[in-house]
């Protein structure tokens, strides 16, 4: 035994041939304490600030010296921030109800599915009942063998026949002799349980042959044969197949979650992970959402869920599941760093969707809210068509015509709507709606296509005034809100029915060298005015840029339908500006995900929404059911009974001859004040209403500008905007000889 003392000398000299080596030193823990004490204490830190405001009384010392540290974060004695219950009402409390349960919707198609997979697992199996049953009767005698061999293996102990051997092989006698004493004793019980089997087996047997009725003795029979016919099978053919075959989609871990993550190559995610951190901060369980996983966390400072959308091809490799299953999003409630990730059990693209509610029965009311498709999780999302107007675009092929046509059949089902539909593309995509149900149609982009369009677009502008003048003279507490609403649209007296126009691929009108500008202006006046009126205008293009969606129009509407383009211009032109930064991008769709784009309004967030496909002849039934609705009421108007548009003279006007002909000769320029005034009475009907701004408006078409024209009132001069009598001849003269020309 070593003496302490030996102890001791052996650590010393340890201690110093460390101290040697490193040239470390031994730190006295005392001194150490008391050192970091005053250094957390600002009046005695050698280093700590020394100005008048920070010194303690009596002290007249200054540091000069500029490379003395400034500490910034203040040592507290505990951690500082809200309290319990400052942190309680800040806290986001978890639903106790699931989603699915609070939605009746939700619930009756959860409950229909169910009952349907059973119904068809249980028909399916039915249905091959022979089959299973002679399967298994041939199988019969394989079983029987099975069983009486499994049988004599089980008295016989040849499962311990193993042991026994190895004992042997090892020549240990003792051991031998104890397995073949506890061999005996097991055979000599199991041949008794045995013999008593059988003789209660066949006693059984013979007592139902005797004595039980036939029917019994079937199904005993049966029974017997089904049992040892399944005792027969074989693993590699299976008696009974499945009658559905699930999707083999894998559940979502937080180790699955960061492995994608960290293949995104985003250096702050890389490098927490290189550190042994997760780079990924889980705020809540992965669960289930729908038919697929949810999880939400925050990522690294500095990393935003923006850069997670921009490699969504690669975070759907890291996950290695189908791009049409992950989807990424931001909580616009949380900040930028918070990410909610949600995979789908299936291919968005191939996932069978519900069936639309109103594809085979329904009506509409356009001022309550429809259901137009779904979202990733299979919900669906609804719209309401009225107060709103609608811009849709993307590049061809990816749905956008479709989606149009689907809203425009959500109209044609409220009776009371009118619908006017363009298909400029010329293919008659929306034939269905126009051909059957529409008030105004018009499929094609030539010249007389162009100016149909332009005469009704001309007359609801008009009816767009008329319905301005009628709200405003309607009682209070009819409309509260001056507004057009469900009520007023069904008084047929005051004409404030819905009137819902859409437009395919919209640039051929904004771009027309002739009437672009006219329909340009009445467009932005239908947009900014319409919707409270009762006037909703959708407009579609491929081409989605400041010449086929002027500024003023994509600007005041309220409802964004972005399917897949190529650009960030394209995306913000669509969504507004911006979108493309806070990450709602639709770049991000695939080729194969038609008709999944962003949705903008409702009150709500972008979210990403698959519309309802209905094909040419489901949409022609819908159609057929909306116009025999209309039929039965009364209500079916212009194009769909085969008129014409009326030309009176409310529609006939020439502008530029009724401006000639107040303006006498000898008056060279006149006020736009006195002009409207003095056409109005020569035209009450077409003209009565106009403000100076319309006739400005309605003068552009024709190249005519307004001009300033000063007049002396009480001796001063007073400018205003007029019209010059020498530019309406002008241009009556260009244009009628234009006329003769052709």
């Amino acid at each position: 035994m070593k003496h302490p003392d030996d102890e001791n000398e052996l650590f010393n000299r340890l201690e110093a041939e460390m101290s040697a080596d490193s040239g470390g030193e031994v730190v006295d823990l005392d001194k150490a304490r008391t050192a970091r004490a005053e250094w957390a204490d600002p009046a005695t830190r050698p280093d700590s600030d020394r100005s008048p405001d920070s010194r303690p009384e009596g002290s007249d010392s200054e540091s000069g010296d500029p490379t003395d540290r400034v500490m910034v974060d203040q040592p507290t004695p505990r951690a500082t921030g809200p309290g319990y219950l400052g942190r309680l009402l800040g806290a986001q409390r978890r639903a106790v109800v699931p989603v699915w349960l609070r939605s009746v919707a939700e619930l009756r198609t959860a409950t229909a599915w169910v009952a349907r997979h059973y119904a068809h697992t249980a028909g399916y199996h039915a249905l091959r009942a022979p089959v299973y049953a002679a399967r298994l009767t041939l199988q019969a005698p394989t079983g029987a063998a099975r069983f009486v061999g499994g049988t004599m293996r089980w008295v016989a102990d040849r499962e311990g026949e193993p042991v026994r051997l190895a004992a042997v092989r090892r020549e240990d006698a003792a051991e031998y002799l104890k397995l073949s004493r506890q061999r005996d004793g097991r055979v000599r019980l199991r041949t008794l349980v045995t013999v008593l089997a059988m003789f209660v087996g066949l006693g059984a047997a013979l007592a139902m042959y005797v004595l039980a009725p036939g029917w019994l003795q079937a199904v005993s029979v049966s029974a017997i044969v089904m049992a040892l016919g399944y005792a027969g099978r074989r693993a590699d053919a299976p008696v009974i197949h499945r009658a559905v075959e699930l999707p083999k989609a894998v559940k979502l871990t937080s180790d699955i979650v960061l492995r994608a993550l960290g293949s995104l190559g985003i250096p702050a995610i890389n490098q927490a992970q290189a550190k042994g951190r997760d780079g990924f901060e889980f705020t809540a369980p992965i669960t289930r959402d729908g038919p697929g996983w949810r999880a939400e966390g925050n990522l690294p400072f500095g990393v935003t869920v923006t850069d997670i959308i921009e490699r969504r091809e690669r975070l759907a490799s890291g996950l290695r599941r189908p791009l049409s299953c992950v989807w990424p999003e931001a909580v616009a409630e949380e900040h930028t760093g918070r990410l909610v990730l949600w995979v789908g059990d299936q291919d968005l693209t191939k996932a069978k969707k519900p069936a639309w509610p109103l594809a085979k029965s329904g009506s509409v009311d356009l001022f309550k809210p429809v259901a137009y498709g779904t979202d990733q999780r299979g919900r669906w999302v609804e719209i309401t068509l009225m107060y709103i107007a609608g811009i849709i675009g993307a590049i061809p092929r990816m749905g956008k015509t479709f989606l149009l046509r689907l809203l425009l059949l959500i109209a044609a089902l409220d009776p009371r709507a009118e619908v006017h539909s363009y298909d400029l593309k010329g293919t008659g995509d929306l034939d269905p709606v126009g051909e059957r149900i529409a008030h105004r149609h018009r499929a094609g982009d030539e010249d007389e296509d162009i100016e149909y369009a332009v005469k009704d677009m001309r007359a609801l502008r008009e009816e767009l005034r008329r319905r301005a003048k009628m709200i405003r003279s309607l009682p209070r507490d009819l409309c509260p809100e001056s507004k057009v609403t469900s009520a007023l649209a069904d008084r047929k007296s005051l004409g404030l029915h819905p009137i819902v126009v859409g437009v395919d691929e919209c640039q051929v009108w904004f771009e027309h060298d002739k009437y672009g500008k006219e329909l340009e202006e009445i467009c932005t006046d239908l947009v900014k005015r319409g919707p409270a009126t009762g006037i909703v205008l959708l407009l579609a293009t491929q081409r989605p840029d400041k010449d086929s969606i002027p500024t003023a129009i994509s600007a005041n509407a309220s409802a964004r339908f972005c399917l897949k383009v190529m650009g960030q211009t394209e995306n913000d032109m669509v969504l507004g500006t911006s979108s493309y930064k806070r990450g709602v991008r639709a770049t991000m769709f695939n080729w194969a995900e038609k008709g999944v784009h962003y949705f903008l309004g409702e009150g709500a967030d972008a979210r990403i929404v698959c519309s309802t496909y209905v094909d040419a002849p489901t949409a022609e039934a819908i159609a057929d059911r909306a116009r025999k609705l209309r039929e039965k009421l009364g209500l079916l108007t212009g194009h769909a009974l085969g008129e014409e548009p009326e030309t009176d003279e409310a529609n006939a006007y020439d502008l530029l001859a009724d401006i000639l002909a107040v303006i006498p000769a000898d008056e060279p320029k006149v006020w736009s004040e006195t002009m409207v005034a003095r056409l109005a009475e020569l035209r009450s009907e077409v003209y009565d209403g106009w403000a100076p701004d319309a006739l400005a408006t309605a003068l552009k078409p024709h190249g005519i500008s307004t001009v300033q024209v000063g007049r002396r009132i009480n001796g001063k001069v007073v400018n205003r905007r007029g019209i010059d009598r020498s530019h309406i001849t002008a241009a009556i003269a260009e244009r009628d000889g234009n006329r003769d020309a052709g």
